[in-house]
């Protein structure tokens, strides 16, 4: 926790010494349950073991594949030496260090060495032994009196309020899951059975707070730490009170409820990627999981289309591809067989030097590992994200790779161009490289000159705005436009949320720590900088709105996307927030579109507002009813910090649609870059337009590239038109009945009706 300074200096002696007595009241209070952490045991949907390499079918696979599976291999046998979230160097070393030291060392040495031992254990799941080493921490740090400044105290505190916060979860939100757990604010089946550990925690809490009442922090955790005990808001003390209102959301929405546990989506795992997309054309949207644990197996669930999901990993030949920390698709051979990519090493500095994957679609319900074979496996560089598009308009999908550069390591962002199946970095040449530390990166048409551009999100530099020339080469337009910014920002994409026809961009910020997030909820200053929502004109000019578009929240969103969920045909948005520090509680957010004049915060009256690490987010009709479901890939950084994925199941709302699959034959055959225009006739009389261009979202989790449109109460769209930039011709399709999926094919003048199975997922 990085702590206001005003707390850590100015603190008289006998205020020091009130607090280490009440340090030492809570070291003899604590919970601690023997026999290990209700993490510890094993459960359905855990994270299998990697298998050997010999159990990877070899005979089935080519050499190439087999490659990767063994790069992927040593990578995940390292990775508890080298993995600076993963690994136990540390913690070895300071269990060494406390073995050696001398008993007679000063008690403040030996007690910030068991704090430090504490958050390391803490890292790594071993909870209750954390829990222990910081008591330890605390009754030392009594017997050095004033020797302890109140900087070093309030931390020991801090981190022993973490301790007890985190082993509430494990003992309840994990051993005891239920569909309302971890939800904001906490209530009904949310409330902890066992709830001793954050009572614990609330003691903790209650201690720094008495001797530190401006710690917004502390006042945050604390109270969720009694929502979770049924003690909100009335047995929290006045003072410390954050008023239930702080979190109301900001119109009525009806709630969505967890669908992913009796699917068995519900993988308990690390953060990572999630891609939403049919991979066997048979019309249902399936689902493929990745994970940043490098020993973590790539999962793919296929949709059934009846209400159910297989697991098929194995079958499909990806068992042994470990890792990944998200992931983009695209048919980027122009076989009709949809392809994906997989982004590892991000965070890990000189450590991260992981090579990416591009899995390859077989049919037939099988997949292969084609990195090496295709060039992308010369250079491995830290990454999280990666955005196809065809930025030559020569029909087929080329690969933007956004990398991370640091003081230690040098790794431009790479551009691949397709040359048939095979690819060749030409960032260089192209004027992209980059140099930042890239979070995000989103291809999309900003000036409406057929050409696809591209923004790079960097955390801690000016962001990049490429404007592609038509020649092969970018120029950053950036800082002329006015969309550097934010500073540090994360997830990013185009979309046009006000449908007139000019793609719009949402850059997010990413300013930690949590005091900035609980100051913002509260009304009161804080150093973050806030999101921009730039709104473009269609001619390049871009202007930011976000202020009047009522974005005025610090977030910290990492996964995110968006989708129209109440199909009135605007883009809504969810933002999936946190950071790794086990602090980092905070609720994802979901943003109701209201027109396009505006957006409204929906996210407790919806359900959406969890409080565990939100990464990759897709929208999807996985059932076929015809609304957009939300899948959340869920999970910190840290091994201790895993949690179970959830699905958002859509109740519905009574409007109509219609989806639409591009198949493009000159163009790309995924169709990526094109336009889709719907006019949909106005109960009152009057037209409307609804746009959408064919991609798959955000930056941080991947939707299906078929578009999906919400069309109000009309029963038809008047109009279905779909603009193709690699040629620059238009289709038109008049009197398009609502309520089905239809399949547009470049040149064909007549579309295809996908005939689909509408289910409810399986209870």
């Amino acid at each position: 926790m990085r702590l206001q300074s005003k707390l850590a200096a100015g603190w008289p002696a006998g205020r020091r010494g009130f607090l280490l007595l009440a340090i030492s009241a809570v070291a003899v209070a604590g919970c601690v349950r023997k026999g290990g952490d209700a993490s510890s045991g094993k459960r359905a949907g855990d994270t299998p073991p990697a298998p050997s390499v010999s159990e990877f079918f070899p005979e089935k696979q080519p050499e190439g594949h087999l490659k990767m599976v063994r790069v992927l291999k040593e990578i995940a046998e390292r990775t508890p030496e080298e993995n600076l979230f993963l690994g136990e160097r540390r913690l070895h070393a300071l269990e060494a260090a406390l073995k050696g030291v001398d008993p007679s060392a000063a008690a403040r040495e030996r007690g910030d060495l068991h704090r430090q031992l504490s958050e390391e254990l803490l890292r790594v799941g071993r909870t209750s032994e954390a829990i222990e080493e910081c008591r330890k921490a605390v009754s030392l740090f009594q017997q050095a009196g004033g020797e302890v400044g109140m900087e070093d105290a309030i931390k020991t505190l801090f981190q022993l309020a973490l301790s007890y916060l985190r082993l509430a979860e494990e003992s309840n939100c994990v051993a005891h899951h239920t569909t309302e757990s971890c939800l904001m604010p906490i209530q009904g089946g949310g409330i902890h059975v066992d709830p001793a550990p954050s009572r614990s925690a609330i003691e903790v809490l209650a201690k720094i707070l008495s001797a530190a009442p401006d710690s917004i922090s502390a006042r945050w955790l604390l109270n969720i730490a009694y929502m979770t005990t049924g003690g909100y808001p009335d047995q929290v003390p006045k003072k410390d009170l954050i008023p239930p209102e702080t979190f109301a959301s900001e119109e009525s929405f009806p709630r969505f409820k967890d669908a992913a546990p009796p699917l068995g989506l519900n993988l308990l795992n690390l953060s990572g990627g999630a891609i939403a997309d049919d991979f066997d054309n048979d019309g249902n949207l399936d689902l493929v999981i990745s994970t940043f644990d490098t020993r973590g197996q790539l999962r793919y669930f296929h949709n059934d289309g009846d209400g159910a999901f297989s697991d098929r990993t194995e079958a499909a030949g990806l068992a042994g591809l470990l890792g990944g920390l998200n992931m983009v698709q695209a048919d980027y051979d122009n076989d009709g067989r949809l392809d994906f990519y997989v982004i590892r090493g991000a965070w890990l500095g000189t450590g991260g030097r992981h090579p990416d994957s591009l899995i390859r679609n077989n049919g037939g319900g099988t997949f292969t590992d084609v990195t090496f074979d295709a060039g992308l496996g010369e250079v491995f560089c830290p990454s999280q994200t990666a955005a196809w598009a065809d930025y030559d308009l020569d029909g087929d999908v080329d690969l933007y790779v956004g990398n991370e550069t640091s003081s230690a390591l040098r790794c431009p962002g790479q551009l691949f161009r397709n040359d048939g199946g095979r690819f060749t970095d030409v960032a260089s040449h192209a004027g992209v490289e980059n140099l930042g530390f890239t979070k995000g990166v989103v291809w999309g048409d900003y000036d409406g000159d057929r050409f696809p551009d591209l923004y790079v999100s960097n955390l801690g530099g000016e962001n990049r705005l490429y404007k592609n020339q038509g020649d092969g080469t970018f120029a950053d337009v950036a800082a002329k436009l006015g969309v550097a910014l934010p500073f540090r920002s994360f997830p990013v994409w185009f979309w046009d949320f006000d449908n007139d026809g000019a793609l719009d961009l949402f850059v997010s910020s990413y300013w930690p720590p949590l005091s900035y997030v609980a100051a913002s909820y509260l009304g009161l200053p804080h150093n973050g900088e806030l999101a921009r929502l730039y709104k473009g004109d269609g001619q390049g000019g871009l202007k930011d709105v976000a202020p009047q578009m009522n974005l005025k929240r610090l977030t910290l969103p990492m996964g995110s996307n968006f989708g129209d969920l109440d199909n009135d045909g605007y883009l809504d948005f969810y933002l999936g927030t946190g950071y790794p520090g086990f602090e980092g509680l905070m609720p994802n957010v979901m943003y109701r579109n209201r027109g396009g004049k505006g957006f409204a915060d929906v996210t407790t009256a919806g359900g959406f507002g969890h409080l565990q690490k939100g990464h990759a987010v897709s929208f999807a009709d996985f059932d076929n009813d015809g609304d957009l479901d939300v899948f959340a890939q869920m999970g910190g950084a840290y091994l201790a910090d895993k949690f179970m994925n959830i699905l958002f199941e859509n109740p519905g709302f009574g409007n109509n649609f219609l989806g639409v699959r591009l198949l493009g034959t000159r163009s790309n055959r995924s169709a990526i870059g094109a336009r889709i225009r719907i006019e949909v006739a106005e109960p009152g009389g009057g037209r409307r337009s609804i746009f959408r261009w064919v991609n798959s979202g955000g930056s941080f989790g991947a939707n299906p590239l078929r578009q999906h449109f919400g069309l109000a109460k009309a029963e038809r769209a008047e109009v279905v038109e779909v603009f193709w930039p690699a040629t620059g011709a238009t289709q038109t399709f008049k009197d398009v009945p609502a309520g089905r999926i239809i399949e547009i094919t470049e040149g064909d003048p007549a579309y295809r009706e996908r005939a689909l199975r509408r289910t409810s997922f399986r209870r």
